[in-house]
C-alpha cells in the first residue's frame, strides 16, 4: 500500500504560524498577559469594529473589558485560516463585577454573568496582527447585563428565547 504524503508548502507553514500566533494571543490575554501586544500586534493596528487605530488603543479596549469583567475568558471553538486571514470563533464568559465603559457611559457592576459567541477576523503580516474585526450579538450581551429588555410585543413574538422568559 502506497501512502501519499502531503508536501508542506510555504503557504501551509504560514497558515500554521498564523494560527499559532492567534492561539498565543488569545491564551495571553486570557491570562491577562497584556505585554504580548508588543510582540504580536503591529504598532499601527487597525480595529475596524471599534474604529481605533494603534496598538495602544487596541490594548486599552482589553483593559476596559477586564476592569468590568475580571473573570472574562474566551474559549477557542474553531479557527479557520486562509492565507494572511484568521477567523476565530470563541465562546466568551464573564461576570460584570467592575465598572464598564458602555459606549462612553460608565456602567456600574450588575453582578450578571454573560456568555456570548464571538467571531474575530484578523489579518496577520510579518507575524503581527495588523487589522481586525469582531462580530457578535451585542443586543444579547446587553440583555444579559440587564441594560436592554424585550418589549411586551417582543416577549410575545419570541417566548422561546431564554432572555424573553427571564424578563417575564
Amino acid at each position: 500500500m502506497i501512502q501519499s504524503r502531503k508536501k508542506e508548502t510555504t503557504h501551509d507553514s504560514i497558515e500554521e504560524k498564523n494560527k499559532a500566533i492567534i492561539r498565543k494571543f488569545i491564551d495571553a490575554y486570557n491570562s491577562r498577559e497584556l505585554d504580548i501586544f508588543e510582540e504580536l500586534v503591529a504598532s499601527d493596528y487597525i480595529d475596524h469594529t471599534h474604529q481605533t487605530r494603534g496598538r495602544d488603543d487596541f490594548k486599552y479596549l482589553f483593559t476596559l473589558a477586564f476592569n468590568g469583567f475580571p473573570d472574562w475568558y474566551e474559549n477557542i471553538e474553531e479557527i479557520i485560516v486562509e492565507g494572511d486571514h484568521v477567523w476565530v470563533r470563541v465562546i466568551a464568559t464573564g461576570t460584570h463585577t467592575g465598572e464598564w465603559n458602555l459606549f462612553g457611559t460608565p456602567l456600574p457592576p450588575t453582578g450578571n454573568k454573560v456568555k456570548m459567541e464571538m467571531v474575530f477576523i484578523w489579518r496577520i503580516e510579518n507575524g503581527k496582527l495588523i487589522e481586525g474585526r469582531e462580530v457578535d450579538d451585542s443586543l444579547e450581551f446587553l440583555q444579559q447585563l440587564g441594560v436592554v429588555e424585550y418589549t411586551e410585543k417582543g416577549k410575545k413574538l419570541f417566548p422561546e428565547l431564554p432572555i424573553a422568559r427571564d424578563q417575564s
